[in-house]
């Protein structure tokens, strides 16, 4: 563990001490791709892993972006199996993107994860930016998904459940490699969307997918 952030349960330890026990790690997973859905999750750890430390299972969780998908998969696997922790999994499909845009997706699917956990989340520690329709207090904290293991085990659950979406769309659409690139803007993706167009879970707001406008004479 980085010693820059050597307390990864000190932003949810402040609000134990003021009497809150069901904090919720928010994090999301597929703002920047050209296709596909925005998966958000929360989750709730238990307080006493703060005391004990992880569980040997867990050792080593942090931001999802630097896991291999190995560990990812193992993180997942026991977060979602165990018992003491809560979560919940949401997404907002591409059609839903094209039509409110991707900022208010994002935060539509984490409002909807939230929604789904019961009782609700007396706070949420939110990564990066404050989320101005959160449903529930927040914190939003910057690099919050390698700094608080709430936040960190949300950033696994949403990114594990995109990339298993991508591969059954990759099924559906084999042309497009999505097993590879997750639906991101690389040169193999754009070759496969200039070559056969745009299938129905590209975003068409985005660029390059979005049609110029032609000017008027």
């Amino acid at each position: 563990m980085s010693a820059k952030f050597s307390d990864r349960f000190e932003f949810e330890r402040v609000l134990w001490t003021q009497g809150m026990t069901r904090i919720a790690g928010v994090d999301e997973a597929g703002r920047g791709p050209l296709a596909g859905p925005v998966v958000a999750a929360a989750a709730i750890l238990p307080s006493k892993w703060a005391a004990s430390g992880l569980p040997p299972e867990l050792e080593g969780l942090n931001d999802s972006k630097q896991l291999t998908a190995a560990q990812r998969e193992k993180y997942f696997a026991f977060l979602t199996a165990c018992p003491e922790v809560q979560f919940a999994i949401a997404q907002v499909g591409a059609g839903q993107i094209d039509a409110i845009n991707i900022l208010r997706a994002t935060h539509r699917a984490m409002n909807s994860a939230l929604a789904q956990l019961q009782p609700a989340p007396e706070h949420a520690l939110v990564d990066g930016r404050p989320v101005k329709t959160m449903t529930v207090p927040q914190t939003a904290i910057v690099q919050g998904d390698a700094r608080s293991y709430s936040i960190a085990a949300a950033s696994v659950l949403a990114k594990v459940t995109r990339d298993r979406l991508m591969l059954e769309f990759d099924r559906q659409w084999p042309k497009y490699g999505f097993a590879e690139h997750k639906g991101y803007g690389t040169a193999q993706h754009l070759a496969a969307i200039a070559a056969h167009g745009p299938c129905p879970i590209h975003r068409r707001s985005f660029a390059p997918l979005k049609p110029t406008q032609r000017e008027l004479f």
